[in-house]
């Protein structure tokens, strides 16, 4: 086969474009530090890229659902640890109210507080967060305690819905209280009553014994209430543990997978550029002088 000057040229350029386009690709894994940066570059290392990204993704917002589950639990298990305090304080006041040894302005005076603490307890059973009653389910727009100007408080709006939050995949968790073993209606009738009981002006609390009684089991309630809480919360750290570990081994997977041995691309490039170098030269001297040259 005749080879002519110009195949000779033709191969020269074509072999200098593939160099530079090589050059051209370790000094874009340089720049961006990824091994690929188009699909077609390599096209096993974009799809597995594009599975462990959304691994990672999913474990990213899981762990911004485990901060809103641990404002409500949190902010929850302030408001049950404050109405067990009230209560216990109502417990010691009622115990007083009942030795028979108070006179009627003693009573009224315990009365009056129990008022006071009657009103706290539905303050806090319209605790919000950020917007949210987190005493009603999942109403959690809608107030679930109200009082009239009499005095007596209304739960007919509260639902005990559980409100779940996804805290790992396929995994829901109840992040609120029980509204109806905290806040329920027989707990504040129980008040009312004892309220009323002491404010008669009778110097004594009827039915004390059996109010006391009702109390003490609402107090039980609660404690248990509590109780339950405290060990989803325990489950909850376990799942932010857990979590935290995905995360991290999602990161360097993916990291594995896409990102450039920086100092494997320095030497590539290195070696590329010298490879570039010497078939310039190599070209200059392949390419040999025509007859025009002959002729100047």
């Amino acid at each position: 086969m005749r080879v002519t000057q110009s195949m000779l040229a033709g191969n020269s350029l074509s072999n200098l474009s593939k160099s530079y386009s090589n050059m051209g690709k370790y000094q874009d894994q340089l720049a961006t530090g990824k091994k690929i940066n188009r699909p077609s570059d390599d096209p096993v290392v974009a799809i597995k890229g594009m599975f462990y990204r959304t691994n990672l993704t999913e474990v990213e917002q899981y762990k911004r659902n485990l901060s809103e589950a641990y404002t409500w639990m949190e902010n929850s298990e302030d408001g049950v640890a404050h109405a067990s305090d009230v209560l216990h304080r109502v417990r010691e006041l009622v115990v007083k109210g009942n030795n028979g040894s108070n006179s009627p302005e003693d009573l009224k005076a315990i009365g009056a507080e129990i008022a006071q603490l009657k009103e706290d307890l539905a303050g806090v059973a319209n605790t919000q967060v950020a917007g949210n009653y987190i005493f009603n389910g999942t109403q959690t727009k809608t107030k679930p305690v109200t009082i009239d100007a009499n005095g007596v408080v209304d739960t007919s709006a509260m639902t005990s819905t559980a409100y779940n939050i996804e805290v790992s995949k396929g995994v829901q968790l109840r992040v609120n209280a029980n509204p109806a073993n905290v806040f329920s209606p027989e707990l504040f009738d129980t008040l009312q009553k004892l309220e009323a009981g002491l404010l008669d002006g009778k110097g004594s609390l009827e039915d004390g014994d059996e109010l006391l009684g009702k109390l003490d089991k609402h107090i039980d309630t609660i404690l248990s209430e509590r109780s339950e809480m405290g060990a989803r919360y325990n489950r909850l750290e376990l799942i932010d543990s857990r979590l935290g570990n995905q995360e991290v081994i999602a990161s360097r997977i993916l990291s594995d997978n896409e990102d450039a041995d920086i100092e494997k691309v320095i030497t590539d490039l290195t070696i590329q550029e010298s490879i570039h170098r010497a078939s310039l030269a190599v070209g200059a001297k392949i390419i040999q002088p025509s007859l025009v040259d002959f002729l100047r």
